[in-house]
């Protein structure tokens, strides 16, 4: 059985293609701008996460948790220098502005020193290792840019 992942403009998609039958002209809507891409697996000692977001620029704008041991919470901000005036767009697509995206993980996973998130063309990868003792707690993972 393949898994399918959420999106949660696809009906849009459908309204888009029927209104585009009577219309001359294409008629934009949001695609998947409130989703973040993720992959998240496990291996036998870690759990990790790869996500896409292309467009981050700093480490200062992306901010990684781990909340009671078991919900990756990714947020931040794509700041698009010397971008075009809105008067002079014909279409804008690229995502900008702040996004943000909690998952709960299969498993609990150690945080701090134990995980290590690295950021490299657009895809950020988030090792955890998985917990055996049990703490709930909530901390901040560090994020190291190439």
């Amino acid at each position: 059985m393949s898994l399918i992942p959420y999106e949660s403009f696809r009906k849009f998609n459908n309204m888009r293609k029927e209104l585009n039958r009577f219309f001359p002209f294409d008629i934009d809507f949001p695609q998947n701008i409130d989703v973040l891409k993720m992959d998240v697996y496990e291996t036998d000692n870690e759990v990790v996460a790869t996500v896409d977001i292309p467009g981050v620029e700093k480490k200062e704008d992306l901010t990684i948790k781990i909340e009671n041991n078991n919900v990756l919470s990714i947020s931040g901000i794509i700041n698009r220098a010397n971008e075009v005036k809105d008067d002079h767009m014909y279409t804008q697509e690229r995502f900008t502005g702040r996004f943000e995206r909690s998952i709960r993980l299969p498993t609990p996973v150690a945080a701090e020193k134990e995980a290590k998130a690295t950021y490299k063309n657009g895809v950020l990868e988030i090792r955890m290792l998985k917990l055996h003792d049990q703490e709930n707690n909530q901390k901040q993972i560090g994020v190291e840019f190439h």
